[in-house]
């Protein structure tokens, strides 16, 4: 597109002025009190042998179902152990990420299984090549902070699968890249290595992770061996690694909304309080992406208020513990890229961010993160920075209040050519998507389309070191014959 630039590309951060506060703090201290009777009095199913070492801090544990009881008082202070802010660093130190509170970040869904062909508009099983180009376009969106696997790359042995989509985006991007899709300790350990082979080695990913983890509970109140095996591993490299429910209200959770947030809120407490008992102090975050049954299906609704009300009182617990929070944001359950789309995006995106998320998931994908869009990418990047500028506010001061201009233009007159006007009209956001101008124009989807096209076309992000993708490659293979 005439006019656009390919060069170096920043990132566009929410910044916090304030927050919204759906519970008040009685309810929140309420379901901080109703999630440690979970966690004391029902427990959470956590198979794993390390277990037993929680028994001497004061958990009582079922070494045969692998049933862990947690006094109130282990995980009030494995929270206490857990450190408030961090940063998620990236290949590039200028696109390093501090999660300190008054900043948000929008990143991509993750594991989509199907992709909207740009070019044929047909619907189709995803590759390693999707990922590739879904992650080179978002590395050019500068709403794009950090990086999921927004879909799977399908044509690569499932086993190995976790690294070479690590691999991909390591290679498509040099932002920080959350490889979530890491859930045993084997590929947790083989993340581990190609991270460390990006980064100069183990001690300079400790020092700088670029990339981080989570493990998901399986609600209701439980998690696999294997995922906590990989959150020790990733700890215990430095990585952070954090914590994230699915619970689905009706179906895996209570229907009510206090019900679900509490039951989730135990799930996340369980796995903190098991990283930081075992591993104290590692980086580690709060993470939800609640949501309710949909009752004439059977699904999940992927969208309405009562997942945008989830996504606000998720945050705010995490605000709650001062912990950094990752929230599940935008995943519309529309099937195409549309108005139904746009409605809830623009919804949950608002909940999320004036609710003060440090990271937000979701942006690409529909029908409840089933299939990839590059449109709809693009058009969650425009929702986002919608709401982006709003949350910014606006400056007081004496230029911005502009007395003197006022003054001079007076009653029933203009300020089109007025100097203050020139000085700062270019501060006035401008659609890239949205169409503002003849009707005659365009749609939204089809500007999304050739823009997507245009990136695809004309940006190149800032290459891996010569050979460095060939040895990822070689490791990746010393894995599949281990």
């Amino acid at each position: 597109m005439a006019g656009e630039k390919t060069g170096k590309r920043k990132i566009l951060a929410a910044r916090y002025r304030n927050k919204l506060d759906l519970l008040t703090p009685e309810e929140a201290t309420r379901i901080h009190e109703a999630s440690l009777y979970i966690l004391e009095h029902t427990g959470v199913l956590m198979p794993h042998p390390r277990i037993r070492e929680l028994e001497p801090l004061g958990a009582l544990v079922d070494r045969n179902s692998g049933l862990v009881r947690f006094p109130p008082d282990l995980v009030e202070e494995a929270l206490r152990k857990a450190p408030q802010s961090f940063t998620l660093c990236a290949r590039d130190p200028e696109r390093d990420l501090p999660l300190d509170g008054i900043h948000g970040y929008l990143t991509l869904d993750g594991s989509g299984l199907q992709v909207i062909d740009l070019f044929t508009g047909r619907r189709r099983k995803s590759t390693r090549k999707d990922l590739a180009e879904a992650t080179l376009v978002a590395d050019y969106m500068e709403q794009i902070a950090f990086l999921w696997p927004v879909v799977s790359a399908q044509d690569c042995p499932s086993t190995l699968q976790p690294l070479y989509e690590l691999a991909t985006q390591l290679a498509c991007s040099s932002k920080h890249v959350q490889a979530m899709t890491a859930v045993n300790g084997e590929t947790a350990r083989g993340s581990v290595e190609i991270a460390a082979l990006v980064a100069g080695g183990r001690r300079q990913l400790k020092e700088r992770p670029i990339i981080s983890n989570f493990q998901c509970s399986i609600s209701p109140l439980a998690y696999d061996a294997a995922g906590l095996e990989a959150a020790l591993v990733f700890a215990e490299a430095g990585i952070p690694v954090g914590f994230m429910t699915m619970q689905i209200g009706c179906s895996t959770a209570p229907a009510t909304l206090a019900g679900n947030l509490a039951q989730g809120n135990a799930e996340i407490l369980a796995g903190i309080t098991f990283l930081q008992s075992l591993c104290p102090g590692a980086p580690t975050f709060y993470g939800s992406c609640a949501t309710i049954m949909e009752l004439r299906t059977g699904g999940v609704a992927c969208g309405g208020p009562e997942d945008f009300f989830l996504q606000a009182a998720s945050a705010q617990m995490a605000r709650f513990y001062r912990l950094p929070s990752n929230i599940g944001t935008f995943a519309t359950g529309a099937k195409t890229a549309g108005w139904h789309a746009g409605v809830e995006n623009a919804a949950s995106g608002a909940a999320s961010i004036f609710a003060g998320a440090d990271m937000m998931c979701g942006a690409g994908l529909l029908d409840g993160a089933r299939i990839f869009s590059f449109e709809q990418l693009l058009m969650d990047c425009e929702i986002f920075e919608i709401l982006r500028r709003t949350a910014a506010g606006m400056e007081i001061n004496d230029d911005t209040l502009a007395l003197e201009t006022i003054g001079r233009v007076g009653p029933a007159n203009h300020f089109m050519t007025e100097e203050h006007t020139v000085a700062h009209l270019r501060e006035i956001w401008q659609p890239n998507i949205i169409n503002r101008g003849a009707a005659e124009r365009r749609d939204e989807l089809e500007t999304a389309r050739e823009r997507a096209k245009w990136i695809l076309d004309n940006y190149r992000p800032e290459p891996l070191p010569q050979g460095m993708a060939e040895e990822m490659e070689a490791l990746i293979q010393s894995f599949g014959r281990g």
